[in-house]
């Protein structure tokens, strides 16, 4: 095998099991651990890999902020997948909170075409608008600063409203989260501290999100993954993945 082959090999091992082992990589290619120490130094140098004590993990990447229109159209089947299994956790009667994402746009779609009696709390004005043709569901709205970038409201007064209810379960969106330090991330401090007070009046949160952000960060830390019930996606994360969030007590949806 070439090198620049062995460095492919090594990528799509880290796209899948999220970090490698030099040690490992050497018994695999039948090549000594320096050659394997090598390889990765030169994958570093290329900003596709960070090194580690003994191996290396995927370099993270940040998001780009973009308004919430931008978004909407991205990662459509994704997201889809994870609103159907959100869906499929909400109970008849109980009161829930849906946070600024593109992921519960979808959901209220869901669940304002079902017959699913529920009250629906939220801060988003498209999450408003897809209950304007449902008579099943009582809906909420916070209320506050009204944020046209995300299409919701956050801020003071918004989180002066939320902490005012207390509901069953808050399915919360962000930018990302770092697997490694266990934080989890948005762009703006406004948005942020509003997720925080929604997650603090909820007995269960789900953190929705594409698997690709396990790989993500935003800039503003608004939780950690103990704050976090599960997280809900639209595949199963790779054994290591797992492994972590099964050690901060988070499950995988």
């Amino acid at each position: 095998m070439f090198a620049s082959e062995r460095l492919e090999e090594i990528v799509k091992i880290l796209n899948r099991e999220g970090k490698v082992v030099v040690k490992e990589l050497s018994q695999l290619f039948n090549v000594t651990e320096d050659c394997i120490r090598k390889d990765l130094k030169n994958l570093e140098n290329q900003k596709l890999i960070k090194r580690t004590y003994g191996g290396a993990v995927l370099l993270r990447s940040t998001a780009r902020e973009e308004k919430i229109e931008n978004r909407k159209e991205r990662d459509l089947e994704a997201k889809r997948i994870i609103a159907e299994k959100a869906f499929g956790l909400i109970e008849e009667n109980e009161t829930i909170f849906l946070d600024i994402s593109t992921i519960n746009i979808l959901l209220s779609e869901i669940i304002a075409k079902s017959s699913k009696r529920l009250t629906v709390i939220t801060n988003m004005l498209d999450i408003v608008k897809s209950f304007s043709n449902n008579n099943t569901c009582k809906v909420i709205c916070t209320g506050g600063v009204f944020n046209k970038e995300l299409d919701g409201f956050i801020g003071a007064a918004a989180i002066e409203s939320i902490s005012k209810y207390k509901v069953s379960k808050a399915f919360i969106g962000s930018c990302g989260i770092d697997i490694y330090d266990g934080s989890i991330t948005t762009f703006d401090v406004e948005d942020g501290n509003t997720k925080k007070a929604i997650m603090q009046s909820s007995r269960k949160v789900f953190l929705v999100m594409e698997n690709k952000k396990f790989y993500i960060d935003g800039t503003y830390k608004f939780a950690h993954l103990q704050d976090v019930n599960s997280v809900i996606t639209e595949e199963r994360p790779n054994d290591n993945l797992l492994e972590i969030l099964a050690s901060n007590d988070t499950s995988v949806i």
